[in-house]
């Protein structure tokens, strides 16, 4: 079955990835945002600019029904995650497949937990987009969105329809053989790399000309790969040096999402980043010492940003 009609709930830095793609190469009405409230509002009178031009897209509720998706897209923060959940309820149809793009290890159990495996596939995104205010520059044909079955030596017929899909919308996308590692890949750089960015205050171009920042990025990287070993998921030294090469083409300026949400004032992911390598590692008796430094640290600043010190 052709996927005809996406659903996408997060129109953020990882769902403007999709959305302008999507929507152009879709008929109309069969890509479209789900949102309520005040952002319903915001996005159906602002839009989001991207790259200059400000694209609307088609917004509905998560009251509409009886037109259920082929294909969610679930973009939303970590905090956001149990209402996104409730609130695709009425997209979901027996054939429907799901994409969590989220960062993190663990939110497509929580997704299938309430929709069933059969309607959830693995996900996670390799791409640096920042946001602020509806306002996004980017290069729309770099990045790439992860997606299968945990395992993909042979593709399933629901991991073909969606390839299918973004090859005909011109979506950068790729099938890992092990959806597992890649997802733990990708986490053991998020907390690396945008944790030492968050608790230091520098951006991803501090890589390139600081010593004393990649020994604690590449050390945090450690402590990840340790917990993942306890987990049967083979990460080690080749995995950390493979990212070398990305993090010397990130471009200088870039900030990753957590210092981003700091300098904002807003609440971070701190807790599916270095809180989940605490959880696992005090679990499985393996000591995280830079990960209880960035879970505690960057708690302090958001205690800070809510004015916690002040008398």
């Amino acid at each position: 079955m052709e996927i005809k009609k996406v659903t996408l709930i997060g129109l953020g830095a990882m769902g403007v990835f999709f959305a302008p793609k999507l929507s152009d190469c879709l008929p109309a009405g069969h890509f479209r945002v789900l949102a309520d409230g005040e952002r319903k509002a915001r996005l159906e009178a602002n839009g989001v600019t991207l790259n200059g031009v400000t694209r609307h897209f088609p917004v509905i509720t998560p009251r509409a029904s009886g037109d259920p998706a082929d294909l969610i897209i679930i973009a939303v923060k970590d905090a956001g995650l149990s209402q996104a959940i409730l609130d695709i309820k009425n997209q979901v149809g027996p054939e429907t497949q799901i994409l969590c793009v989220m960062n993190g290890v663990d939110s497509e159990e929580r997704v299938a937990e309430v929709y069933g495996w059969e309607n959830v596939l693995y996900s996670y995104m390799r791409v640096s987009i920042v946001m602020k205010d509806g306002t996004a520059n980017f290069n729309p044909d770099v990045g790439t969105v992860h997606f299968g079955e945990a395992k993909n030596d042979t593709l399933s017929e629901r991991v073909r329809r969606v390839k299918a899909l973004f090859d005909r919308c011109g979506i950068g996308c790729e099938i890992d053989e092990d959806m597992i590692r890649g997802m733990w890949f990708k986490f053991m750089c998020n907390v690396g790399e945008n944790l030492t960015c968050a608790l230091l205050g520098i951006p991803f171009g501090a890589y390139r000309v600081s010593d004393h920042a990649n020994a604690i990025r590449r050390e945090a990287m450690w402590e990840v790969v340790r917990v993942a070993g306890c987990l049967g998921i083979a990460l080690g030294e080749e995995d950390i040096e493979l990212q070398e090469e990305t993090i010397r083409h990130l471009p200088f300026a870039n900030k990753p999402s957590t210092l981003q949400d700091l300098e904002r004032g807003l609440p971070t992911e701190v807790d599916m980043f270095a809180g989940k390598v605490l959880q696992l590692g005090q679990e499985l008796n393996v000591d995280t010492p830079l990960c209880w430094m960035f879970y505690h640290g960057i708690k302090v600043y958001e205690e800070k940003n809510a004015s916690k010190f002040k008398e």
